[in-house]
């Protein structure tokens, strides 16, 4: 059975209430927004909230569920999007000071098109780090985004404000993206399910400036919303020349097919990651043996690579010194000290270095596609920590290890652009979130949700208790 509050439901548990008449996109819409009302003060998940538009577009799906005439695949459906990706009619600010937000604003991206088409009730826009320039959402602009198991721990980022909005129940589904983590970071942080999908996999436009590690994904409460979400974000636009070919592709297909018969391999530090929190290790290596007891052929094997981070963060400095560049004198003055810092590294670059840069990025990625012709799927922790304390812009010095040391499973992943996953898979003593990531082929976007969902089964996806928010 759904919950009892619309607010709590998957966006599949919500559309079989609307094919029943049992319930409207006019009510769970209020729901989504009465939770917003209630919550976003204290957490800072949404940075822009068009309730009247939310409302007006959830009478318009209703009316086409009374006629039993749904537009698409999630008519009704709340959803929210991240504000580094154009939505037509509202403004983009990237969280940062240094955008104009009385520009006109008259494009939408594709993932935002594609969700308008398929009938999504869009809610606003949800909070991200200056450019999504780290991995904790906090900035000038907007402040602190707080974790909802605990206001005093970082939600994670860049996208911790999509991770917040589907944890408390502010829509079920959000799209985020992911540069050097920033969908599988917040949802290992918060406790949701967060799905990088194949680089290319879903379209985008503008293209990001940190280049071709960066992939949309959605945020869900289930793995089902996941596939869900895909089927809809994944469809063409001619906007990306990056874009892999369109498929048809229902993501949904398959997904309860299980783990019998798949071959994964175990890697509790990716052979480097030397400070991987106990308790995350221990919940890791208890899901490990849960998915050998539910029919995986499970085998502890590290790939037999070196930590990616320097390659990583030296094309991320990059990007941030080209992005800065882009600045007037004015916009650049009012920059998050964080995003300064990083530009002021890539400053130091040659043309050179990046090349190297970039050949070392495709050793490994070749490196990687061979390692997955012998085995189905890789598993790894999501991250290496649970969430640690909130902080201020410009509080931590800048430098790699401070940016991304404590993530070491998730940037890989991007370099090599492969499909990846993060569910949850347990609680800290402390009551916090620890992530298991599942890691496919390149392509096979729909096997890491496969397994996902297997997981899910096994364990499913709590939620934050929000009666200690409003208690607190």
């Amino acid at each position: 059975m759904p919950p009892t509050d619309l607010a709590d439901c998957s966006a599949t548990e919500l559309l079989q209430l609307y094919r029943t008449r049992a319930a409207s996109p006019v009510e769970a819409t209020r729901a989504a927004l009465d939770r917003i009302e209630r919550h976003n003060p204290r957490l800072r998940a949404f940075v822009h909230v068009a309730g009247d538009e939310a409302m007006a577009a959830a009478r318009a799906s209703e009316a086409r569920w009374l006629r039993d005439e749904p537009m698409g695949a999630l008519d009704g459906v709340p959803a929210s999007i991240k504000d580094l990706i154009l939505t037509r009619g509202w403004p983009t600010l990237r969280g940062s000071r240094t955008q104009d937000a009385n520009q006109p604003w008259d494009v939408d991206a594709p993932v935002t098109a594609r969700l308008r088409e398929a009938g999504a009730v869009l809610l606003g826009k949800t909070s991200t780090p200056e450019f999504g320039c780290k991995g904790e959402t906090n900035s000038p602009r907007s402040g602190l985004s707080r974790n909802p198991w605990d206001p005093t721990k970082t939600p994670g980022g860049s996208s911790g404000g999509a991770a917040i909005a589907v944890a408390c129940g502010m829509g079920p589904i959000a799209v985020g993206t992911d540069g050097a983590g920033s969908v599988r970071i917040p949802a290992a942080f918060c406790g949701n399910v967060g799905l990088k999908p194949s680089f290319g996999r879903v379209p985008a436009y503008p293209l990001s400036p940190f280049g071709s590690v960066a992939h949309l994904g959605p945020h869900t409460m289930s793995v089902a919303d996941a596939a869900l979400a895909l089927n809809v974000m994944c469809r063409p636009d001619a906007r990306d020349w990056t874009a892999l070919p369109p498929t048809d592709r229902d993501h949904r297909l398959g997904l309860q097919d299980g783990l019998e018969g798949l071959r994964i391999a175990w890697s509790p530090t990716l052979g480097y990651a030397k400070s991987v929190h106990p308790e995350v290790a221990a919940a890791c290596a208890s899901a490990v043996q849960r998915l050998a007891d539910a029919g995986a052929t499970i085998e502890a094997i590290d790939p037999g690579i070196e930590d990616p981070l320097e390659i990583t963060t030296g094309l991320w400095f990059v990007g941030s010194w080209t992005l800065w560049n882009t600045l007037s004198p004015e916009q650049q003055a009012v920059a998050d000290p964080d995003f300064r810092a990083q530009a002021e590294i890539g400053a130091g670059y040659s043309a050179l270095d990046v090349q190297r840069l970039n050949l070392r990025r495709g050793a490994l990625g070749s490196h990687m596609r061979q390692f997955m012709q012998r085995w189905d799927l890789l598993v790894t922790p999501a991250v290496a920590v649970p969430a640690f304390d909130v902080r201020e812009p410009g509080s931590a010095a800048m430098n790699p290890q401070s940016m991304l040391g404590w993530t070491p499973f998730s940037y890989p992943f991007n370099l090599t652009q492969q499909p990846a996953i993060t569910v949850p898979c347990g609680l800290t003593a402390g009551g916090l979130p620890i992530g298991l990531q599942f890691v496919g082929p390149m392509f096979d976007d729909a096997l890491v949700l496969r397994a996902a969902r297997a997981w899910e089964r096994l364990h499913p996806v709590p939620r934050p208790d929000l009666s200690r928010l409003e208690a607190a």
